[in-house]
């Protein structure tokens, strides 16, 4: 069996982890996984400097590992860097969990670090064992096949020299050169989920079968072969089915695996696995239904779905007279008489007798239950009718902008057709103009 040194310089190098030449920061807490990794890199002749956060979580005992941390490294000879967080202010400032904070923290500091000092990643402690234990994390919470492959050895310039080795090699590893290191105790309570996973599940599984850990190891190695083949045949499928943001209905379900389509299509905009599988539930209902993520907003229409950004509503705006008026950050709306009759014909601009309506104007959404006249018909019509002919989606109809006089009356379906009854005709002795400037 190699040893521990050899298995980490074999992975580096199959993996192209690390430069001979470059600095590398190593993010050292003081327990076994980091001091090992400390140690491994130092010994095979990398030139590391280490990093140290103390998240004032544990009293004495996060000063403790400070110093050890820092002792370790004046007798390697290694440069410590360190810094002190409020990580409980953060949390609750942030509205995240404990946990949450101290990794954005903990990730903030180290990449600007890394930054600073010119490194070339940030080596992270991360072994087998720990993408055993986030495998199982993911298959608990629902996931798809990425979260199948457990850790990868490089995410950015985040590397994980470790994931070669057990906890076992790196505790054995440890003993033979004598090396102490600190523990952790938030770690021996079985708490929070990962912990629980840790200290209850994996041990099950090790009396069922002594080698589980390294034998679900080798399933996710072969899952990230399977993923790279996988996404290349799904991202073939959106590029051919998808247009515009909007994925046919039917085209979708002809798929050997829609679902699975549906779930890399939407989980990039921060659908949920559960949200996914309601909105593959309804595929069959009437056009109009809306899902809403974090970031973006997906709806059943006219046979598609239909995806977008979230975007803030647009506000309503009086207009007391004729003038310049600024709508939103990056629209203004100029609102000009002039005498006689005049008549334009670009989309972003109407032309309307002034004398058939009255001000102040009102620029709005459009609402349910508008009505209007359009140009050239003699009759009214359901706005959301008028827009569901000219194929409008539910989200751009949602945010049709129309212009009402002080009456209420639609004068302007903006930017598709103005009213016949506020219509420029060979009488009209004031035209008003009405314009919309981007930008």
């Amino acid at each position: 069996m190699l040893s521990l040194e050899e298995s980490v310089r074999q992975f580096i190098a199959s993996e192209q982890l690390l430069t001979t030449g470059d600095s590398h920061l190593v993010a050292l807490s003081g327990g076994a996984d980091s001091v090992a990794l400390l140690l491994a890199l130092h010994r095979l002749g990398y030139h590391v400097e280490a990093a140290h956060c103390n998240f004032r979580l544990r009293g004495s005992e996060s000063d403790r590992d400070e110093a050890f941390a820092r002792n370790l490294c004046g007798r390697l000879g290694v440069a410590f860097h360190t810094i002190h967080f409020d990580t409980r202010t953060y949390a609750s400032l942030h509205k995240v969990s404990i946990e949450m904070a101290a990794r954005e923290l903990r990730y903030r500091y180290f990449e600007q670090l890394r930054q600073d000092i010119g490194a070339g990643g940030i080596c992270v402690a991360h072994h087998q064992d720990d993408a055993v234990e986030t495998l199982l994390l993911n298959l608990v919470r629902g996931t798809g096949i990425h979260g199948l492959t457990g850790l990868r050895p490089r995410n950015g310039h985040v590397v994980r020299p470790l994931l070669c080795v057990s906890r076992a090699q790196i505790l054995h590893y440890l003993n033979d050169l004598g090396q102490d290191y600190v523990t952790d105790s938030t770690n021996l309570v079985a708490d929070v989920t990962r912990n629980k996973i840790r200290l209850q599940i994996l041990p099950l599984l090790h009396d069922i079968n002594p080698a589980a850990s390294a034998s679900i190891a080798k399933t996710a190695r072969r899952m990230s072969a399977v993923e790279r083949v996988f996404n290349r045949s799904v991202q073939a499928s959106l590029e051919q089915l998808t247009e515009n943001n909007r994925l046919p209905i039917g085209e979708l379900l002809q798929h050997p695996a829609p679902e699975y389509l549906l779930f890399e299509w939407l989980t990039p905009r921060s659908f949920t696995p559960q949200q996914i599988e309601q909105i593959f539930d309804s595929l069959d209902v009437p056009s109009g239904r809306i899902f809403c993520s974090a970031t973006h907003q997906v709806a059943v229409d006219r046979g598609c779905l239909v995806v977008e950004e979230c975007r803030p509503q647009l506000p309503t705006r009086s207009i007391p007279e004729p003038g310049t008026y600024r709508y939103t950050e990056d629209e203004k709306w100029r609102f000009t008489l002039t005498d006689g009759a005049a008549i334009s014909k670009k989309p972003e601009c109407a032309t309307l007798d002034a004398s058939s309506l009255r001000f102040p104007l009102t620029i709005r959404p459009v609402q349910a239950g508008d009505r209007f006249q359009p140009f050239g018909m003699s009759g009214s019509r359901l706005v959301s009718d008028y827009l569901t002919d000219l194929k409008l989606t539910v989200f751009e109809k949602r945010r049709q902008l129309v212009v009402t006089d002080a009456t209420g009356t639609i004068v302007w379906l903006a930017g598709k057709r103005t009213s016949q009854r506020f219509a420029v005709s060979t009488s009209t002795r004031q035209t008003l103009t009405i314009e919309v400037l981007k930008g």
